[in-house]
């Protein structure tokens, strides 16, 4: 049926992916991919280099869009909205972690949290008491005003997670978001997503070569040369 300005479908489903093809020139990296991801669902994606599996999440996170076919996050098929329409969805539905922070480096901890928010159209002080509560959940409550070069590695990939978090989006996408951690830092993180999905009901899709992290989610779905496995 038709929602708004676009097309939206009922799914029991956070994300629907149906036959994604993704090219770059000759080379066809995504070859009709299928996939169904549940609401509060933690999956980690796997398989080798080239698999393709950032490329699976960039279409989801609406940062590429597909040569063909459709995703659907929460009923809403994200890649029917013109470019304003995707820009705002992002802001709201979805929260990214990378594998680097890519925390802004003039702005504090808070600041940076509070950052989506404010592209959302929140003033900082609107923003802060939320970006307060997370950050204390994570354990950083006195390092709200550090630079994240006063921060250690696992304390700036947290604050990457508290951002992601700002908006409250319904997906959480993380792309390796463990792969430049020490060992303790990496099992912190790996532990904070499930207290973060039962706290705030987030549906999280996790590219990762960490076999610790791919053991603990609720699904491992395993790529190969474009194609999900079986």
């Amino acid at each position: 049926m038709l929602q708004g300005q676009f097309l939206f479908i009922e799914t029991d489903g956070m994300i629907k992916v149906e036959k994604i093809v993704k090219r770059y020139r000759n080379l066809t990296v995504l070859k009709g991919i299928d996939l169904e991801i549940a609401q509060k669902e933690v999956v980690a994606i796997v398989g080798p280099s080239g698999a393709g599996k950032t490329t699976l999440l960039q279409i989801i996170g609406t940062l590429d869009k597909p040569d063909e076919g459709n995703v659907f996050i929460n009923g809403t098929n994200i890649h029917s909205l013109n470019d304003q329409k995707i820009s705002e969805f992002r802001n709201k539905q979805l929260g990214f972690v990378f594998q680097f922070h890519q925390l802004l480096p003039e702005f504090t901890a808070l600041e940076n949290v509070c950052i989506p928010a404010m592209i959302g159209g929140k003033t900082l002080k609107e923003a802060t008491p939320r970006a307060i509560e997370i950050l204390s959940l994570m354990g950083l409550s006195e390092r709200l005003n550090h630079r994240p070069s006063e921060l250690s590695g696992g304390e700036q990939q947290r604050v990457a997670a508290a951002r992601a978090l700002i908006n409250n989006p319904k997906v959480i996408l993380a792309d390796e978001p463990s792969g430049n951690l020490d060992s303790a830092n990496r099992t912190e993180l790996h532990k904070l997503f499930f207290t973060l999905r039962d706290l705030y009901g987030q549906t999280f899709v996790i590219v990762t070569h960490d076999n610790e992290l791919a053991q603990m989610a609720d699904r491992i779905i395993h790529m190969r040369d474009g194609l999900l496995q079986p």
